[in-house]
């Protein structure tokens, strides 16, 4: 298993130099620490593509990364901007992939790593041009909505797009409504514009999944919303409350208190909100995931191996674009690269023959 995951990548990385390495998978996973330990061993920066957490107002809520973990590693994209900002996947797309050019001057890896998958899929594959909705149509869609409610509007794009309600947050208004806006001026489904060719990137591109078992990633997500209410979770959402009408603080761990605070819900239960809407987070980020067949998956107590994988992958590539030959006749030295990590003979053998005609 872990050969051929390495003759993968390897084999991605084989046109050009310049890497964009990918670490995803659902919240509460490990990935922020595995994304600076990689950094680290490969002396390059970090972008983040969770959109949570690229609001300077929003932390602990978002769990952005500490003070500590910023010191470590160079990060991108993290508390960015402002939750008054209007800021939307194509502006990410086009500020990340400048932000990855200018750091591939300096770089051939850079770490991108982040669980919303939509903002992942628009640098990999590139966004769609979605035709612009006169105001008009938005706000009388946000009005029946206000009158009628979330699941009017849930009915409403099942009835008119059922592909794009299998995989959108059915508890995000927004995205729904923007389906509804879309069919409304367009009469075209947005998962039909969101099926166009995808755009090609002058760099390759690996991706790194982690994955566990469902019961334990759930407790892990328990236990972190119960951390996050002991540092500070409900004061920092009460120094929030005038700019909740904003979409960004749409989002969970803040719209469940402010239910709590506006004395619509006790805190018990909206802390227990939290972390079931969270569940159905991670679920869904799961689900997405499980689509892409480029990922290699690994368990989330590997993370070791996916470093050592990563490395090993980085150093072959580095010796094949160097000279082919010199990696035919210098077998010998991969050889001892190998073995003190531990492969078997037979395996090492087979690794150095699948090197060697990987291109």
């Amino acid at each position: 298993m872990k050969i051929l995951v390495m003759k993968k990548i390897v084999n991605i990385m084989s046109h050009t130099k310049k890497n964009l390495i990918i670490i995803l998978g659902p919240t509460a996973i490990g990935k922020t620490s595995l994304a600076i330990k990689i950094a680290q061993e490969l002396n390059t920066e970090i972008l983040s593509s969770d959109s949570r957490q690229f609001y300077k107002e929003l932390s602990i809520g978002t769990a952005t990364p500490s003070p500590k973990e910023l010191g470590k590693i160079k990060h991108h994209f993290v508390q960015h901007i402002s939750v008054k900002e209007k800021y939307n996947i194509g502006r990410f797309e086009k500020e990340a992939l400048l932000k990855i050019q200018a750091l591939f001057k300096n770089n051939d890896n850079i770490i991108m790593v982040g669980g919303s998958g939509l903002y992942i899929d628009a640098i990999c594959k590139g966004i769609d041009k979605i035709p612009e909705i006169p105001s008009n149509i938005r706000k009388k869609i946000n009005s029946e909505f206000e009158e009628k409610g979330l699941e009017w509007l849930q009915k409403k794009v099942l009835e008119i797009d059922p592909e794009y309600f299998q995989y959108v947050d059915k508890k995000n208004p927004q995205r729904l409504i923007r389906a509804v806006e879309i069919f409304t001026g367009t009469s075209k489904k947005l998962s039909s514009l969101q099926k166009k060719k995808n755009k090609k990137r002058d760099f390759n591109i690996i991706k790194i999944g982690i994955k566990m078992e469902r019961e334990k990633l759930y407790n892990r997500i328990n236990n972190r919303v119960d951390k996050m209410i002991e540092n500070g979770l409900i004061d920092e959402v009460k120094s929030l409350m005038s700019y909740r009408k904003y979409n960004a603080l749409n989002t969970v761990g803040y719209k469940e208190l402010f239910d709590y605070i506006d004395g619509e819900n006790n805190l018990e239960n909206s802390i227990s909100m939290i972390k079931q809407n969270t569940r159905r987070l991670a679920k869904r980020q799961i689900t997405w995931f499980k689509k892409d067949k480029e990922i290699n998956w690994f368990n989330e107590r590997e993370f070791d191996l996916i470093t050592s994988t990563i490395l090993k992958s980085v150093r072959i590539h580095d010796l094949i674009l160097y000279d082919r030959n010199t990696l035919q006749q210098e077998h010998h030295y991969l050889f001892y690269f190998f073995h003190p990590r531990g492969f078997p003979i037979q395996q090492i053998r087979k690794l150095l023959y699948q090197i060697v005609h990987i291109l």
